[in-house]
């Protein structure tokens, strides 16, 4: 009798054990799945934020011209819709040097700038030629079908327009590390042989030729000097060759962040259509990795009293049409 109550008693630890373990399971189980929810809602908060903060800075862009309109400068308006901190900012697609109209000495400033040398330049500036040229005449450095089989490649260039930036990663020569290089300073939709100098990052600057470190340090202090004091901005010099104005198409970046680290950034290369009914067209709409920008406490310039109403968008938003290059640019593999 006394055995059997031992071994009852033992069972019944034993049993006690295995359904807190079984409890302890379920309980982190369900703990893990609630952090998911929690975090795939903040997510889906900051996402809806960042792409109502693309479509506030169309709205700001489209309207009449006053005294303290937003502008195409690169300036972030930054503001707080609950506990959603926002930051956006706008400049026009011809501060980037489009590939598929820029001239051959402007591509080969261009790669120099990356770090590539001399000779190496000639020929991926040459390669990026025929790959948007129709024809199948190679350029004296350049690359047609042959090259890229010949480098064991399964493909050739596409003899049209690059579609995308990330398409020219596919180019003969373009490593990955070069890659990553040209995709804040490429573009494939201003249709501008040039670049716009006022609102040009350093990087697109430097890409000029005969364009210095210091040349652009100081024309950059001259610049942020006149805009502040709403003065026009002095030329720069090496951009005078490869000169663009303002241009209808807008890049639009937007950060979207909670105290609790959840961020989204979202970037868009927008063009008014005309069309009341599709006032504006996404010919890209862009998840960029970045952090968000740190924003100190007295630069909010607006306050979610007196913001404009926030139209949450996604790929089919009301205020944005859409095009053939709508969608991210894919990393391509670097060679």
């Amino acid at each position: 009798m006394h055995a059997q109550r031992g071994i009852a008693l033992v069972l019944a630890l034993w049993l006690t054990i295995l359904l807190t373990v079984i409890a302890s399971g379920f309980a982190f189980s369900m703990r893990s799945e609630a952090l998911a929810t929690r975090n795939a809602l903040s997510l889906a908060r900051v996402r809806a934020a960042a792409d109502g903060a693309v479509e506030r800075m169309a709205f700001e862009l489209s309207r009449p011209r006053v005294p303290d309109a937003w502008t195409l400068d690169g300036a972030a308006h930054s503001w707080e819709d609950g506990d959603v901190r926002i930051s956006v900012s706008a400049v026009d697609e011809a501060a980037r040097i489009d590939l598929n109209v820029a001239p051959d000495a402007l591509l080969k400033s261009m790669l120099i700038a990356q770090g590539v040398d001399d000779d190496k330049a000639a020929h991926i500036a040459d390669a990026i030629a025929d790959w948007r040229d129709p024809d199948d005449f190679k350029r004296p450095n350049g690359a047609e079908e042959a090259d890229y089989r010949a480098a064991g490649l399964k493909y050739g260039p596409s003899n049209g327009p690059f579609e995308t930036v990330a398409e020219v990663g596919r180019v003969l020569g373009v490593t990955s590390d070069l890659y990553a290089r040209l995709l804040p300073i490429a573009t494939v939709y201003s249709r501008q042989p040039g670049i716009n100098p006022m609102t040009a990052s350093r990087e697109v600057l430097l890409a000029l030729p005969n364009a210095t470190a210091e040349s652009v340090d100081a024309y950059l202090l001259q610049r942020s000097v006149a805009m502040a004091s709403k003065l026009p901005v002095p030329p720069f010099p090496p951009a005078q060759a490869y000169l663009s104005g303002t241009i209808p198409v807008w890049r639009i970046h937007a950060d979207a962040w909670l105290a609790d680290g959840v961020t989204f950034a979202r970037e868009a290369v927008l063009r008014p259509s005309g069309d009341p009914a599709r006032p504006m067209i996404a010919l890209a709409w862009l998840e960029p990795t970045r952090a968000p920008p740190v924003v100190p406490a007295d630069s909010t310039d607006l306050s979610a009293a007196n913001a404009a109403p926030t139209t949450r968008s996604s790929a089919g938003a009301s205020l944005l049409g859409s095009s053939g290059g709508l969608g991210a640019s894919p990393s391509p593999h670097g060679r």
